[in-house]
């Protein structure tokens, strides 16, 4: 089994995939700012120049000769709390930044430097071409990240870990809500195989854009089927699915089908996979076809009832995007 266990239940906040997006920033001479959102790993291409410089996969200021320090101001997609930060320097040697700090607001306005900022992270030092990780202990719902670097240089990625902090007394007991939803707070807690793709785009907006848009298992070669469990944003009744397997035509599952449980109580990662081999069916197992929107109708019943969901497909292959939809129920 894998069990991303650095990150499992938590969501990237910082990902284009959560609708998160770069506001404002001081200078990206070198390198674009948004690439610092980019979901995937950064690369290095050892001949590749544009009109500015060496090409880099990342946020990369010019140097400056001024005093000052270069800043960007992220809004998140999705308010939440973070526990978890990552900021990556792979590739940069000779010209990362040696101290970073972090900043984080919750604002219904869009916030400016002269914003009443909370620090997250005071002036700390970072290492080139490395991937820095730090903890957080916050209680603070945030909407808005400053990102300070001092005095310039480069970023390739920032990730943030953590919750999404949603408002669900907007949505009326009887409306039809995705309750997997990646931006409502739908998360991936565990899977047995994901060796293509990105996994957490199983749960984003949208139709896959390529087949390494969604969750892709290798080719299985033994007795078996590849599974994936995911946590719904809040618990609901189940009453519509949907299976996509956008651009999956020659690696798509020959079948699928859905379990789900409701829990109430704290339980590991370890027993909640061992447990889930037992939860309820409400998608018996049902032929796929390729590159497809696979819609099916929940009969009401009481086993609808779930905060858990596990998809099973078999005996391999991929799956673009898994909907879930249904009415929320108070916790």
């Amino acid at each position: 089994m894998t069990i991303d266990s650095a990150i499992k239940g938590l969501v990237n906040l910082a990902s284009p995939k959560m609708g998160t997006k770069i506001l404002a920033f001081s200078d990206d001479f070198f390198g674009e700012v948004t690439r610092m959102l980019n979901d995937k790993d950064p690369i290095f291409i050892e001949d590749k120049y544009d009109n500015h410089g060496k090409w880099m996969d990342g946020w990369e200021s010019k140097r400056r000769r001024d005093g000052g320090n270069d800043w960007a101001i992220i809004k998140l997609g999705s308010a939440g709390i973070i526990s978890k930060i990552e900021i990556d320097t792979s590739y940069f040697t000779g010209n990362f930044p040696p101290f970073f700090s972090l900043e984080g607001i919750y604002s219904e306005t869009e916030p400016d430097k002269d914003s009443n900022w909370t620090t997250l992270i005071d002036k700390t030092s970072l290492i080139g071409d490395c991937k820095n990780n730090f903890e957080l202990n916050l209680k603070e719902t945030l909407n808005f990240i400053r990102l300070q670097i001092f005095p310039d240089g480069g970023v390739a990625r920032i990730r943030l870990f953590g919750e999404v902090k949603y408002n669900w007394k907007q949505f009326n007991s009887d409306e039809i809500i995705e309750l997997s939803s990646l931006k409502l707070g739908g998360s991936i807690l565990a899977y047995n195989n994901a060796h293509y793709g990105d996994v957490s785009a199983l749960l984003s907006d949208g139709r896959g854009k390529t087949m390494g848009d969604g969750w892709e298992t290798r080719r299985r070669r033994e007795p078996g089927n590849d599974w994936i469990i995911i946590k719904l944003a809040q618990k609901g009744n189940i009453e519509k699915i949907e299976i996509d397997t956008a651009h999956f035509k020659g690696n798509y599952p020959d079948r699928a089908s859905i379990q789900a449980t409701s829990i109430d109580k704290n339980i590991t990662t370890k027993d909640l996979i061992q447990n889930s081999e037992n939860w309820n069916i409400i998608l018996n197992e049902t032929k796929l076809s390729a590159d497809n929107i696979h819609k099916y109708k929940i009969n009401s019943n009481s086993k609808n009832e779930a905060t858990h969901i596990r998809l099973n497909i078999y005996p391999d292959g991929g799956v673009s995007r898994l909907r879930i939809f249904g009415t929320k129920l108070d916790d």
